[in-house]
């Protein structure tokens, strides 16, 4: 019963700070204010009522489209409230899954850090997942403070984890996301390089490379590379469908000078190596024979 309304509690959560992230999202882009004004119609400026303001349901409600002006609200706000709140809930689901009455305090203060841990970084990847799709932009004020937000989260986690004889020391750990940074960060610029030369023309930005070492200091470097071969997978397969399906290029481009925003894959990756890596790590290990 607590884990169904711990689970609940978390979801219901989820879509309140999904909410704000779309508030965010749509602001940020435009240097505006995430403080105010009040949320309102981008349309027709009209200020929004406590009831339009529920997330999911005032969209459902007003069937997507604004209550004075009946412009449309785009998929994007219930999407990105379904997606915090169900991230959220299945982060939480998982972690009380872990714990029972007669765990001990240690254990579950390291639980109740990483759960938290893994709500941030699920809301962090769906901003800048929807960021780079819409807009082609990983911002700084995200990517650098999330990497360094990996890494103290990194140290509290081996602090807590050495008290319950878990971890084997917090500089060993510490040097080791150093690493794994520097290494993912690498790849993406060495890939950049690689591009430059051959194209002469940039065809990766800054911008990936940090969200990879954003990815590094969460995930560690195998779940970053494995965050790197799923998004790259899901890119492809994009690229395919550009490449067949020609309404699907924006305006005139062709399909060679299509932009993809590499960021949102990385993303994706991300999340379900956060979720399911160390399943899907394991997996692989067997496959190949270690």
């Amino acid at each position: 019963m607590i884990r169904i309304l711990g689970t609940i509690f978390a979801g219901l959560l989820g879509l309140a700070f999904g909410s704000f992230l779309n508030v965010c999202l749509s602001r940020w882009p435009q240097g505006e204010s995430i403080v105010k004004p009040r949320s309102h119609c981008r349309n027709c400026d009209h200020t929004l009522a406590w009831w339009e303001n529920i997330p999911l349901l005032s969209w459902i409600a007003l069937r997507g489209r604004c209550r004075k002006c009946r412009a449309p609200i785009g998929w994007r706000y219930p999407v990105v409230e379904l997606a915090v709140g169900a991230l959220w809930a299945a982060t939480v689901w998982r972690s009380l899954t872990a714990t029972d009455p007669f765990t001990p305090a240690d254990w579950v203060w390291l639980v109740l850090v990483e759960t938290i841990a893994a709500m941030a970084l699920a809301w962090l990847l769906v901003a800048l997942a929807v960021l780079d799709a819409e807009n082609l932009w990983l911002p700084n004020f995200l990517t650098i403070p999330g990497t360094i937000l990996g890494l103290v989260v990194t140290i509290v986690h081996e602090e807590f984890a050495s008290r319950v004889d878990v971890a084997p020391s917090l500089l060993r750990a510490l040097l080791s996301a150093l690493v794994a940074i520097a290494v993912c960060a690498g790849l993406i610029l060495l890939i950049r390089w690689l591009y430059q030369l051959i194209r002469h023309r940039e065809g990766i930005g800054l911008g990936d490379a940090k969200l990879m070492a954003l990815l590094a200091a969460w995930l560690g470097l195998p779940g970053a590379l494995l965050a790197f071969g799923i998004g790259a997978v899901l890119g492809s397969v994009a690229a395919l469908v550009i490449l067949a399906v020609p309404a699907a290029r924006l305006g005139s481009e062709s399909w060679a000078s299509t932009k993809l925003p590499l960021g949102t894959f990385l993303c994706i990756g991300g999340i379900i190596s956060a979720l399911w890596g160390q399943p899907l790590i394991g997996a692989y290990l067997r496959w190949a024979g270690f």
